[in-house]
């Protein structure tokens, strides 16, 4: 018997401290033990790792990621009532959980971490899209984590792994494959979480770049993105307008057709565009 065996089953934890899942909290709790281990699983190996979970909840993630042989598990949760149920974790894995009572939105990952880390976490929905995007867009790289596993509704995960040419492509996907291999692991069905969302989730990894294929400065990057998948069906020519000075002559200097829509634009021409910008910044 290991020591996730000690532990209550998840449905006693949440009623013996009310822990009912909270709209405002973005929370949507996975209960099935068997499910979190295949989670845990996807992100090895994870011997001598440390870990970090955002949004643990009651735990059930927390446990599988411990009995996977994690050798830290740095949880942050917002939610006070969850506290004590990660306290009874944290005694039955002596020394190995450290739970962070905070918004992860306002964290420094890096005083809290203290090393490169793997992520990986059931986001709560309502700060996932901000929380990966932070991850991303960190000033030094590589980054302090060594691969992100995350959960996602799967309208977000598609976004995140899609390609050129697809109606899924945004600047989500830009941000993501700039500096990640970015690919969906599997699906989840809404009916595995307490309580049911409405859409099925989807188990996304990225792994980071050694380096990117073009240098950019993040900032140009992203104001160029926003300006293209501001006005995506418009050809480039027009929604560039924006970013100002001479848009037809920035396009043809990033080896780019004016006439070209930003879904059309490969990721590599996003960043030669987003090197030219920050060059005259």
């Amino acid at each position: 018997m290991d020591d996730r065996d000690a532990l209550p089953p998840l449905r006693d934890v949440i009623a013996r401290h009310g822990l009912m899942a909270r709209k405002s909290l973005g929370q949507n709790f996975l209960l099935d033990l068997n499910l979190t281990r295949r989670i845990a699983r996807a992100a090895a190996p994870l011997d001598g790792m440390t870990v970090l979970e955002v949004g643990p909840g009651p735990g059930g993630l927390t446990r599988a990621l411990l009995a996977e042989g994690a050798r830290r598990v740095v949880a942050v949760e917002r939610d006070p009532r969850a506290l004590p149920a990660l306290d009874d974790i944290a005694r039955a894995y002596p020394d190995r959980l450290t739970v962070i009572a905070a918004d992860a939105l306002e964290i420094d990952w890096n005083d809290v971490v203290g090393g490169r880390t793997k992520v990986v976490a059931n986001l709560p929905y309502n700060i996932a899209t901000a929380l990966l995007v932070r991850w991303l867009t960190v000033d030094e790289w590589p980054p302090w984590w060594l691969s992100l596993t995350l959960m996602f509704q799967k309208e977000v995960a598609e976004r995140i792994t899609a390609r050129p040419g697809s109606d899924a492509y945004g600047r989500l996907s830009v941000l993501a494959q700039w500096r990640s291999i970015a690919r969906r692991l599997f699906d989840i069905d809404r009916r595995a979480f307490v309580p049911q969302p409405k859409v099925t989730s989807t188990l996304v990894e990225l792994v980071p770049l050694p380096r990117p294929a073009i240098n950019c400065p993040v900032a140009a990057l992203e104001r160029v993105t926003a300006a293209a998948f501001g006005q995506r069906r418009k050809m480039l020519r027009t929604s560039l307008k924006a970013l100002g000075g001479d848009t037809e002559a920035l396009i043809r200097a990033a080896g780019l057709d004016a006439k070209m829509r930003a879904e059309q634009v490969p990721v590599t021409g996003f960043c030669r565009l987003a090197a030219l910008v920050g060059s005259r910044e």
